[in-house]
């Protein structure tokens, strides 16, 4: 296989990664549909758990060293960080915005987060905000703006919490790519992600250690499979090995197709009613994220002294 087919293919696993990302949302909301008994905590514990045993099983039999990572103390303050702070509320938020409002929504806000990266970086690395990337925030807030209120100023379309525990996700979405971002190149990625999804996951569990009594049904385990098979094992070995055949700047533009297919999939399998301020809205986060991936060519210098 050529370097230009092998490109092309991994791209498409790179936009199919997405998309199972985006979907793995309906799953979670046909979970919530199921019983009130299955919440989001029990669902992130449970995730972040068996993905992050996975992981780190997978790490091993690549002789990846999982265990020897933990030796080093800081490497482990760092993954411990990167669970609580950043594996954690990107999954326990989201999967409260999906029980409380959709997984479209959920997805959208959470999309948000780079923003969020910019503003750490500008306000602690004093990192200068091009005027494109000003730009493309107040698009992308506009957005949500429009996606919260249907475009009318006296309603929220959302309740406040889902918003709010929306915003909170993107923020954990910010964390989660701001604190690994030292380690990651010295340690396998599969090593940080599996400890940090096990640690994160253990940590629920002290925090929140009463277990609810979850229907015995098979659609249950089903859809709970999937969540963790789709929506989190698969996804990261393609988005990871993809990455190595696409730029990091096409792999991030392919991620638009993460709250794209989680829309489209809300509208379909829900039967979510879409208004065309929640499409507008929906398109300006999405354009406005993809913005942040441009970067301009620099200019050519003439040497005059030639």
């Amino acid at each position: 296989m050529t370097k230009q087919a092998q490109r092309r293919l991994w791209t498409f696993l790179a936009a199919s990664a997405a998309v199972m990302w985006g979907i793995s949302g309906l799953f979670a909301k046909a979970l919530f549909n199921i019983s009130p008994k299955i919440t989001p905590m029990w669902l992130t514990q449970t995730r972040l758990i068996i993905s992050g045993i996975f992981l780190l099983v997978l790490a091993g039999s690549l002789k990846q060293k999982p265990f020897g990572t933990l030796k080093n103390k800081r490497d482990a303050g760092v993954i411990l960080a990167y669970g609580i702070f950043g594996l954690l509320p990107v999954q326990l938020f989201y999967f409260i915005v999906i029980q409380q409002a959709n997984a479209s929504i959920a997805t959208i806000l959470q999309f948000i987060g780079p923003f969020f990266v910019i503003g750490y970086l500008a306000l602690t690395h004093q990192q200068v905000m091009r005027r494109l990337d000003i730009i493309a925030a107040l698009f992308a807030f506009i957005g949500v703006f429009l996606l919260s209120t249907h475009g009318k100023f006296d309603q929220l379309a959302i309740t406040p919490w889902a918003l709010f525990w929306g915003l909170l996700s993107a923020v954990g979405e910010a964390s989660y790519t701001l604190i690994p971002v030292g380690i990651v190149k010295r340690v396998s990625s599969l090593v940080v992600t599996g400890w940090g999804m096990l640690l994160a996951g253990i940590s629920l569990m002290i925090i929140h250690p009463q277990i609810p009594k979850i229907p015995n049904k098979s659609e249950v385990w089903l859809w709970t499979g999937a969540v963790i098979i789709i929506g989190t094992i698969i996804p990261f070995q393609l988005m990871a090995n993809a990455l190595r055949y696409v730029k990091p700047a096409t792999a991030s533009l392919l991620d638009a197709f993460e709250p794209l297919s989680a829309t489209i999939g809300s509208v379909l399998v829900f039967g979510l009613s879409m208004a065309t301020m929640d499409w507008i809205g929906t398109l300006l986060v999405i354009v406005a994220v993809m913005a942040l991936n441009i970067t301009p060519k620099p200019k050519k210098v003439l040497n005059k002294h030639k």
